[in-house]
């Protein structure tokens, strides 16, 4: 059987699924949430004519004053009498302007007695600190367009538009399987031949970022009857997540369970490194992907096939992850028939590949904060040359 070339199987993994309907969501919980519609402006903002600053409102054309003192304006008032010639308004940072004022004396250019004013500094102008009704938006102009990460500032544009809640992607439910007879749960007793389970807390925290729920079903014995058991629990979640048993050996188990619980296998085999063993495919209305166990192996493909698959059902336009170029600070050998991701972290001289790219040096993988993306058969490369990476962010 040939390998597929890694962007062949994100191709076919993200057309397994379509992205979840969308749900109406307070603003509140909608950060980091992928926008399912064109958002536009329900109001004007500023609502009215506001103050930029404390001071006064009055009228441009009469100079220096003086004025006579008439009403207040303070923020969140409405009804504000008119201005008639010769008149001004006390005013503060936020208020609305009479009718009849179109510009504001700051207070530290005014001077007042009793409730009568002049200007002693400053030339004013129409429009001198304030703030045009609409002059950040009118009703009806587009805010957020489908397919935005919200913001923070996307959050606040879209509040002061109007909405109180938004048409967003939903939650992905990403169910974990953790396979083989050695795993124990984290921080217990590790006796000869065991090993704490550390790819399910390390698939957590990838997503962990990601607006998805996070299903962890445990440790999975290397029985067939277990894990076609365990399979069809899982299949209650959108995405499917086994790792380990994902290969040809005795005790691996995922690819007959698999087909054991009904499920229908769309790939196997990718022409990378790591990462190789790794199968995609349906249960009934869930994803599944298995993944290699060994951590650096699971970590790597869970960046490059589980994190766009996530952000693709939860409705992102461009689920794959960024490729950017950066330049080599120590040289790289060539590849062979695979495709490498090597780990990597950016130093002040450039990328740096951490001492040991074995698919179980999980010391070395910690440091990584991004991976050197080496297509198959590229010569070898020196200091300073131009390679692509992957930055290692959700």
């Amino acid at each position: 059987m040939s390998l597929m070339p890694v962007a062949d199987a994100q191709a076919r993994l993200l057309a397994l699924a379509d992205p979840l309907p969308a749900e109406l969501v307070s603003v509140a919980a909608c950060a980091g949430r992928w926008l399912a519609t064109d958002i536009s402006a329900l109001r004007d903002q500023p609502w009215a004519d506001l103050s930029a600053m404390d001071g006064y409102a009055v009228r441009a054309s009469e100079g220096a004053g003086p004025w006579q003192l008439v009403a207040t304006s303070s923020a969140g008032d409405a009804d504000i009498p008119a201005l008639q010639p010769g008149q001004a308004c006390r005013i503060f940072t936020g208020a609305p302007l009479p009718a009849g004022a179109d510009a504001i004396l700051i207070q530290e250019n005014a001077t007042r007695d009793g409730d009568t004013l002049t200007a002693h500094d400053g030339i004013l102008t129409p429009g001198r600190h304030v703030r045009p009704l609409g002059s950040d938006f009118r009703a009806g102009t587009p805010l957020v367009s489908a397919g935005s990460r919200l913001t923070p500032g996307q959050i606040a544009l879209t509040v002061l538009g109007g909405h109180g809640s938004l048409p967003v992607g939903a939650r992905p439910r990403v169910a974990l399987l953790s396979t083989g007879n050695e795993l124990v749960a984290p921080g217990a007793p590790t006796p000869p031949g065991y090993l704490p389970s550390s790819n399910a807390p390390m698939l957590a925290a990838l997503l962990a970022a990601l607006p998805c729920d996070v299903i962890d079903l445990g440790i999975v014995p290397d029985d067939l009857a277990a894990m076609t058991q365990a399979l069809e629990q899982a299949a209650q979640a959108d995405i499917i997540v086994s790792t380990g048993g994902a290969s040809v050996g005795d005790h691996d188990y995922v690819r007959p369970a698999f087909a054991a619980a009904g499920g229908t296998l769309d790939f196997y085999k990718i022409a990378m490194r790591p990462g190789k063993p790794l199968m995609a495919g349906r249960l009934g209305n869930a994803t599944f992907l298995g993944l290699p166990g060994n951590p650096v192996s699971a970590f790597v493909t869970g960046t490059l096939f589980l994190c766009p698959l996530v952000r693709h059902l939860a409705g992102s336009r461009a689920p794959l992850p960024p490729v950017v170029q950066a330049r080599l600070a120590a040289p790289l050998g060539a590849t062979a028939e695979r495709d490498d991701y090597l780990r990597a972290y950016r130093a002040a001289d450039g990328i740096v590949s951490v001492t040991s790219q074995d698919s179980a040096a999980t010391a070395a993988m910690a440091l990584a904060d991004c991976l050197i993306r080496r297509p198959a058969g590229s010569a070898p490369a020196i200091a300073g040359d131009m390679v692509d990476i992957i930055p290692l962010t959700a």
